[in-house]
């Protein structure tokens, strides 16, 4: 499960929107919404690919895209 606050900070902070997330992975914005909200899975390559896109740093990487749905809630 993505940490979906997390990367939707991290893009305001990089001044990227759904929009341009889409066309910079080569997919539809309604599907980048999908996948940032938890609707639909990112694979992989995705993720890889955000992480490029927003500077997220292999050290940071898991704490963006396997969230603890726990930790989450508080």
């Amino acid at each position: 499960m993505l940490n979906t606050r997390k990367l939707k900070g991290r893009m305001a902070e990089k001044g990227l929107t759904q929009k341009d997330i889409a066309e910079a992975l080569g997919i539809a914005t309604p599907t980048v919404n999908q996948k940032l909200n938890n609707v639909r899975p990112m694979d992989l390559t995705e993720a890889e690919q955000l992480a490029k896109i927003l500077d997220i740093s292999a050290e940071d990487f898991s704490a963006y895209f396997f969230a603890n749905e726990v930790a989450l809630r508080y």
